[in-house]
């Protein structure tokens, strides 16, 4: 092997960063190593040529000239092609690996890499005094998955939602409806063993098929109120006809008919072969109340919304994180305004329990059924326009908006075209929150 005149071989770094090209040479040079460094492609076969070092440590990704095509002229030149090469770059895919095992390459170094991680490869090539395998050169295996190879996992320890339902008014179906879904309004909210539903529109047909195969246990369902696609389905939840189920309802108080009356009365036989008294499974019908909610350690809190009837809003929390679910609200009713960075003070009075009740939540599932140009006809039947919607989204602070409750006439080009809107609306607002469309089976984390 070729030394220098004080006993040491001669290694030529090509590293166009002068502070790697640097952090080489010193690592090297503590080890007594000739070193010399070049900044590209071109300085770099010229050097080889010159100085004829006995390895090159070869970036890819240089100027002038790339390091394979370097790697190709060195091959093709006789007084060049047996010079060792470790190819050291950031680029390690598959592709640069073989091609740099085709032109001879000693080994591939990743960056980025540690000096023992450089030593050690720098003296095996060394310690081998000359003689390479093929093409003169010795080609290792691919380098291998570190121990500690990151792997992130999803966290559930605040509980996961999934949308069972997004659709308001009545069911719809149709090749127009294929990525958003038709059913009406449901929601289901995990953690650990407890299964809390909010609505029983013709969603929650799909959530008792999910949970039939499990043994029964205690539901809980909450209803934002009684108007018919929120509870629709609820003569089709399978775990009401399986004995040992317990389902208790949630409701706010109805000044028209008592909350077991109302379910009832769907299953009369007028409407419905089957009756309530076949349902197996034991019912339990209890009113809000001032207090809070707790289930396990999910707490569940409530507000009314802007909804003809009886109608609420719930708010979850568990861990320290919070999910408010409002898929009836008619914010701002009448506004048909450009979007609103505040309230006056007579607005603000109506409307701040609300605003407090969605303010700083991490997850806001909220409507914003009808456009600018719909809603002036829509007025007072208790939904909010894209502008409106946007407004109590920006006074109230939230993570993220996920839209829900879309009506029946819109199909998935024009949600997609009114959900493009919304957040050119919002960033008119300088509110940069996330926003999407909610679709049927939509699963989301708290």
């Amino acid at each position: 092997m070729t030394v220098d005149d004080k006993g040491r071989a001669r290694i030529l770094v090509a590293e166009d960063d002068r502070t790697t090209s640097f952090l080489i040479a010193s690592m090297l040079a503590s080890e007594r190593y000739e070193v010399i460094c070049a900044k590209d492609g071109q300085e770099c076969l010229r050097l080889v040529r010159t100085m004829q070092p006995q390895l090159l440590i070869l970036d890819l990704m240089m100027p002038k000239i790339h390091g394979l095509d370097v790697l190709k002229q060195l091959r093709q030149d006789e007084h060049t092609r047996d010079i060792g090469v470790i190819v050291c770059s950031a680029k390690n895919y598959k592709t640069e690996h073989d091609q740099a095992r085709e032109l001879g390459t000693y080994e591939f170094l990743s960056k980025p890499f540690s000096k023992g991680e450089l030593l050690d490869r720098v003296q095996r090539f060394f310690a081998r005094d000359g003689e390479y395998g093929g093409n003169g050169l010795q080609v290792e295996n691919e380098p291998t998955v570190s121990a500690d190879l990151y792997r992130p996992q999803i966290q559930r320890d605040s509980g996961s939602y999934i949308l069972w339902g997004t659709r308001g008014s009545i069911p719809v179906s149709g090749p127009q409806y294929v990525h958003h879904g038709g059913n009406t309004s449901c929601l289901e909210f995990s953690h650990g063993d407890e299964r809390i539903l909010f609505d029983a529109g013709s969603g929650i047909r799909e959530v008792g098929l999910s949970l039939i195969s499990d043994p029964p246990r205690k539901l809980h369902l909450f209803i934002t109120h009684t108007h018919w696609d929120h509870i629709q389905g609820f003569p089709f939840f399978a775990p009401a006809y399986v004995p040992g189920y317990d389902i208790a309802v949630y409701a706010p108080p109805n000044i028209d008919q008592d909350l077991e009356s109302i379910f009832r009365g769907q299953l009369d036989r007028a409407y419905f072969p089957v009756q309530m008294e076949d349902m197996q499974a034991h019912f339990e019908f209890n009113y809000l109340g001032e207090e809070s909610v707790q289930i396990g350690d999910v707490q569940i809190d409530w507000e009314y919304t802007f909804h003809p009837g009886s109608t609420v809003g719930y708010k979850i929390e568990v861990g320290g994180r919070r999910l408010a679910y409002l898929p009836d609200n008619e914010f701002l009713k009448g506004y048909l305004g450009p979007p609103l960075r505040e309230l006056d003070r007579e607005v603000e009075a109506i409307h701040r329990r609300l605003i407090d009740f969605c303010s700083g939540v991490d997850v806001l599932l909220h409507e914003a059924q009808y456009t600018h140009d719909e809603y002036p006809e829509k007025i007072g039947w208790g939904h909010t326009s894209v502008a409106n919607a946007c407004t109590l989204v920006k006074l109230s602070g939230v993570g993220k908006w996920t839209i829900i409750h879309h009506d029946p006439a819109h199909g998935d080009d024009f949600l997609q075209d009114k959900l493009n809107l919304t957040r050119q609306v919002l960033r008119d607002l300088d509110c940069d929150v996330e926003v999407f469309h909610g679709y049927d089976g939509q699963v989301g984390y708290l």
